[in-house]
């Protein structure tokens, strides 16, 4: 079943970059003025390019060759690895479309002035988002970033002044919003049939298939990821924030990694751990092997570019240099006085969550089993399992509702599709679940997993309001009254 008023949402791009500025903020912004953004007008395709062409930049590039070609057009791509541009290019003449202009990472600037975008979108590392985001407002370009926004609460507060100081869009794209079966719990939730929500209890479990793979590449340091706690759970923050509708306000937490360690590879009766997978001397014998080789996708995005920058995809997954956590739980206490219990498993024996909202008139249960996924492979990121999703509302006093979910087809539980269409229509639908996000809702997501890494090292509560300075709150849908009179529960 479709929801009513639906239309029809990282990769390892940019591994390791150097951003060299090559002329300054005002003179390009001189270069770029009136003239370019007349030349913008008169073009009926919205201009896009796209920073870090990894596996998750595909994506973009193929709704804007493809499904969407007729209002929007690829000029320019941006990557530090060579091998990974012509890729790209490649993707865009089996699409029949224009090769976009390829530039490395330090011709970023260069790149803006000469081919004049109008949204420059950024799959980077995740730690890079900012000077990307950053650097392309000033510069006169609206902004789309892939999750999470960044990093750190000081990057953070830079992309919060950076969009006050120029006055250009910043969006975050959180497919998960967009994903029918959620966008249903937010419509249970918004129609009061619980009341008003006083808590959650939220359990997202990673598999040894999708979880490992945090553990293999530039995600396993938290320099490039901010860890799980930010790469990841910036989903699950975000959902919760936007089913609430509420700001979080103070955040408890501890985590630890005891999987994915070089003891653990002796209790599975390994040696000792390797550096990758590539040349493992017990890859015959390591459940946790992969072989890029056998990966067409994953070959030509990475193995095949190695020579370019070194990036090695297959990394050991239980080096002693991980410095991210695979255990985590997290305390959280929202701003209308709900509280969120979450915590976050990275080695379970199946993918996807469970959830209960616990209201005032009853409780809503929902949980999804998604299937098996790697990243770079042709499996569907965040695919749902047939039947997997459950949702069932609980009044207070009497008999459970079972749910019909609904539903829709591709990555991301059918999320990507309608994310897509939302962005890149010149007109899209509007949408009373307000499911588009900019940085207020990209702050306060990756907020909560920023203090949590803070709690995980001082082992003390974080307040929200003591990370960033005038942050201000996001459009939310409205929501049940935490105020009014209620229904006394009958036997």
């Amino acid at each position: 079943m479709i929801p009513p008023g639906s239309s029809l949402g990282n990769g390892d791009g940019m591994p390791r970059r150097t951003f060299v500025k090559g002329v300054s903020a005002v003179g390009v912004g001189l270069a770029l003025g009136v003239t370019s953004l007349a030349a913008v007008t008169e073009n009926k395709r919205r201009r896009y390019a796209i920073v870090g062409v990894g596996s998750r930049s595909q994506m973009y590039q193929s709704a804007i060759e493809t499904t969407h070609k007729e209002h929007a057009e690829l000029v320019a791509i941006c990557d530090t690895n060579a091998g990974r541009l012509e890729v790209s290019r490649a993707l865009a003449r089996r699409h029949g479309a224009a090769e976009p202009k390829a530039y490395a990472a330090a011709d970023f600037e260069r790149m803006i002035a000469e081919t004049k975008p109008e949204f420059v979108i950024v799959t980077t590392v995740d730690g890079t988002h900012h000077e990307y985001l950053i650097r392309a407002m000033e510069l006169g370009c609206d902004t789309i970033t892939e999750k999470p926004m960044t990093t750190t609460s000081a990057k953070c507060q830079a992309i919060i002044d950076a969009r006050k100081r120029t006055g250009k869009n910043c969006r975050v794209l959180f497919n998960y919003r967009y994903s029918p079966p959620r966008t249903q719990v937010k419509d249970i939730l918004m129609s009061g049939e619980i009341g008003d929500v006083l808590s959650v209890d939220f359990q997202w479990l990673l598999n040894t298939s999708h979880g490992a793979d945090y553990f293999r590449r530039w995600h396993s340091h938290k320099e490039n990821s901010g860890g799980l706690m930010v790469h990841k759970a910036t989903h699950h923050f975000d959902l919760v924030n936007w089913w609430l509708g509420a700001v979080p306000q103070a955040v408890t937490a501890m985590g630890k990694r005891e999987f994915y360690t070089p003891a653990m590879a002796k209790r599975l009766g390994l040696e000792s751990h390797h550096e990758r997978c590539l040349t493992c001397p017990e890859k015959k014998k390591c459940g946790f092997y992969l072989d890029m080789a056998a990966q067409p996708k994953m070959k030509q995005l990475y193995l095949d570019q190695e020579k370019h920058d070194g990036y090695l995809r297959d990394r050991c997954v239980f080096r002693p240099d991980i410095d991210i956590e695979d255990t985590m739980n997290v305390a959280v206490r929202y701003d209308n006085g709900a509280t969120l219990s979450y915590s976050l498993n990275a080695f379970n024996a199946w993918e996807g969550y469970q959830i209960a909202f616990n209201g005032t008139k009853g409780r809503l249960e929902h949980s999804i089993v998604e299937k098996i996924y790697v990243n770079g492979t042709d499996s569907v990121q965040g695919g749902i399992t047939e039947g997997g999703v459950t949702t069932r509302v609980i009044p207070l006093r009497g008999a459970p509702r079972e749910v019909e979910p609904w539903t829709g087809t591709g990555s991301h539980g059918g999320g990507d599709k309608i994310m897509l269409d939302d962005m890149f229509l010149p007109k899209p639908p509007e949408d009373k679940y307000q499911r588009a996000a900019d940085e207020r809702a990209g702050a306060a997501s990756i907020l909560i997993g920023i203090a949590a890494n803070q709690c995980f090292e001082k082992g003390t509560p974080v307040n929200i309001a003591d990370l960033v300075k005038n942050l201000a709150r996001p459009d939310y849908a409205p929501m049940p009254s935490r105020t009014g009179p209620l229904p006394m529960p009958q036997a």
